[in-house]
């Protein structure tokens, strides 16, 4: 039986989206390919709001996550975390030999604006990472506050990791700052994993020409440059079944109107937290809740593992707790295509299974 998926990541796929993966292979340095490219590139812009170019990349988020504090990291990076997904950006700096130094945060808690100005007076740092949503504690970073204070520093790259909230929840990238943001397809946009995507700004381009050594695949300053001399080809074989499926989901999001997907997104995560404070309690901090992935606190001591064994007889699984957080919380998605009703007939049958 075919599950829904109700973990941050991967999601279900919609059956038409699917198809478009079966699309007959074109050639990746033909005109076809460029056209599709662009063709992603101008929809992706505006679900980003951005005019600064787009980068593909047939990996998963993490492929990008390393490529932009490896190619624009100059002095020393500063990267602040509020879970696990937060620190592995530092474990990457530190695998490449990249300078940096790592903020934590207590999970469930935020990072502040007050905490990154703190850091970034120090006058050490010339890049920063921010995660946006994390999906191991279920917080979403107040983004608006952090890009006044990174401002204020103009020679700081901004990079922030988009992966469980972009097409989910709001992120006016241009407005805001950033220089590097970074998604996945496998979550809020609802697609298969194995493919991301992210900004790359005129800012960060001019700062990865005087980094060295930039790697070979994830040097994205060889993507941007391959973009604008080679009229939108990717460097290297891109996974073109992800793109044509790409693009055809950015027709369906935007068709859905962009503000009405967030919207939509925010009524299944009232949803789930309504239920969770009902019935248990919400891991993260109430004033900094995910639209994406609700992390509950497992008060009723319930067994989990046990719980999505007789769910995925009824054709549904939720998530466990992540890392040191397993069996202490569960985590339940509510993003991409999914709608309230999917969101109630999943609490409902929770209900009748462990009453």
């Amino acid at each position: 039986m075919a599950k829904k998926l109700f973990i941050p990541g991967p999601v279900s796929v919609a059956p038409e989206v699917l198809d478009k993966l079966a699309t007959p292979i074109i050639g990746h340095r033909g005109k076809e390919a460029s056209e599709l490219q662009k063709s992603i590139t101008h929809k992706l812009q505006k679900l980003f709001f951005t005019k600064e170019e787009i980068l593909l990349s047939t990996s998963s988020g993490s492929g990008l996550m390393e490529g932009a504090i490896r190619s624009c990291t100059g002095k020393r990076a500063a990267v602040f975390s509020i879970g696990a997904f937060g620190k592995r950006w530092f474990e990457m700096a530190q695998s490449n030999q990249v300078q940096a130094d790592l903020f934590e945060q207590e999970w469930g808690k935020a990072t502040s604006a007050e905490q990154v100005e703190q850091v970034l007076k120090t006058g050490k740092y010339d890049l920063i990472t921010i995660t946006h949503n994390e999906t191991s504690t279920g917080v979403m970073n107040p983004l608006a506050s952090i890009a006044q204070a990174v401002k204020k520093y103009p020679d700081v790259i901004f990079c922030v990791d988009a992966v469980s909230s972009m097409g989910g929840s709001k992120i006016e990238t241009d407005t805001l700052g950033i220089d590097i943001c970074i998604t996945s397809t496998q979550k809020s946009l609802g697609l298969p994993p194995g493919f991301s995507v992210c900004t790359f700004s005129a800012k960060a381009a001019a700062r990865a020409e005087k980094v060295p050594f930039r790697g070979y695949y994830f040097d994205l300053l060889s993507l941007y440059d391959y973009i604008k001399t080679k009229d939108y080809q990717y460097s290297s074989t891109p996974s073109l079944p992800h793109m044509f499926a790409l693009d055809y989901q950015l027709d369906r999001i935007l068709a859905e109107g962009i503000e009405n997907r967030y919207c939509r997104h925010q009524e299944m995560a009232e949803m789930v937290r309504e239920w969770a404070v009902k019935n248990y309690s919400l891991f993260a901090d109430s004033d900094y809740l995910s639209d994406t992935v609700t992390v509950i606190n497992n008060t009723r001591n319930i067994d989990i593992s046990e719980l999505n064994k007789e769910l995925g007889c009824r054709g549904y699984q939720i998530a466990n707790g992540y890392g040191k957080m397993k069996d202490k919380t569960f985590r339940i998605a509510h993003m991409a295509d999914y709608t309230i009703e999917d969101i109630a007939n999943l609490l409902k049958n929770i209900d009748d299974i462990l009453n």
